[in-house]
């Protein structure tokens, strides 16, 4: 993954953060259950840090950061998309011609556990520096 994809990825994901959270304040706040829209914010909340976590990380590999960073910037994406993303369908499921979405259960914890294990393999990188 390049520098570039990276600060990309990072500027789409904070960039939606941005407009979910407006969504869920605005246009969910009379439609959920309060635990409902704590939980979509949880997911906005979790999206903008790991955005801003890969503009930092697209901005390292740009001056030379070690290798291992690819596979936290991996791990966040994939971790991101995984957590927020399956907490936005279960906190909306009541609005959704979906069902119940019990199957995204699971895939809550998975994304959790990617971004634990991004952060570790970022502080893996951080030793891994010549400084």
């Amino acid at each position: 993954m390049t520098a570039r994809l990276v600060l990309l990825i990072a500027g789409l994901f904070g960039g939606i953060a941005v407009v979910l959270g407006a969504f869920g304040a605005h246009g969910l706040r009379a439609r959920l259950e309060p635990s409902a829209l704590a939980a979509f914010e949880t997911g906005v909340r979790y999206q903008m840090y790991h955005a801003i976590v890969l503009l930092w990380a697209g901005l390292w590999m740009l001056h030379g950061a070690p290798p291992i960073l690819r596979g936290a910037v991996m791990c966040f994406t994939i971790g991101t998309v995984l957590f927020s993303g399956s907490i936005y369908l279960l906190a909306t499921r009541t609005l959704l011609p979906l069902g119940e979405l019990r199957f995204l259960g699971p895939v809550t914890p998975v994304g959790g556990l990617l971004l634990i294990v991004g952060w570790s393999l970022l502080v893996v990188a951080a030793l891994r520096m010549r400084a």
